[in-house]
């Protein structure tokens, strides 16, 4: 049994690949899309903090809008659902007791008994030596998110296009997010392959486990 899922597991990761052309008048169905939108609440952080925010962008006359800033690349208009995952440009004090107030009530601890651990997120990222890069460190966080989403898509035979081919101050002037304390930090359309899409029978270019993976 275990050795089936690991099977299906590798069969889901060998069938994904970055979607260059995607088959507009495909929609993905909703409770799919449900459980997609779950992977993505269930990524984990470091600290938990999930220092991000993700828009789903269905709309077809905003979509069109965003191509000319995403280098002209079609995926952002005829996939199903574009995802824009947005990141903290500073992570501040009332995020930690967002965080802190949220596990009191998930987990029924009392805020007294949370209050070392508020401090230790504090003195790093908030008023510690790794403030001043707290943007760079929450951008780094979306990239968890992304491979979770693409991961689960693929389990679930929904293609993705992970982008950084874009502009991000113009996918911020056009979202509304300037001044916001967020930014676009990337993109993952999805959607169906296209048959018309040559990339999808292409074989992967992947160097062997024994030059990328050491055992000690």
């Amino acid at each position: 049994m275990g050795y089936k899922k690991e099977q299906e597991l590798i069969q889901s990761l060998k069938w994904r690949y970055a979607t260059k052309q995607f088959d507009a008048s495909r929609k993905i169905p909703e409770e799919t899309w449900q459980a997609i939108e779950e992977s993505l609440v269930l990524t984990p952080s470091s600290y938990g903090m999930q220092p991000w925010k993700f828009l789903v962008i269905t709309d077809q006359a905003l979509r069109e809008q965003l191509v000319p800033h995403s280098w002209n690349q079609r995926q952002v208009a005829d996939c199903s659902h574009l995802v824009v995952m947005l990141s903290e440009t500073r992570v501040s004090a009332a995020d930690v007791d967002a965080l802190i107030a949220r596990t009191a009530e998930i987990r029924g601890t009392p805020h007294e008994k949370l209050a070392g651990y508020r401090k230790i997120i504090l003195s790093d990222i908030v008023e510690g030596p790794r403030a001043q890069y707290s943007g760079e460190w929450a951008a780094r966080q979306v990239y968890i998110a992304l491979g979770q989403l693409m991961l689960a898509a693929a389990t679930l035979s929904v293609d993705t296009c992970p982008m950084e081919g874009f502009v991000p101050a113009k996918y911020d002037e056009v979202l509304g997010l300037e001044g916001t304390g967020w930014t676009t930090t990337v993109l993952c359309p999805c959607g169906y392959r296209s048959a018309d899409d040559k990339n999808a029978k292409l074989p992967k270019v992947r160097f062997d486990a024994k030059s990328i993976i050491t055992h000690r």
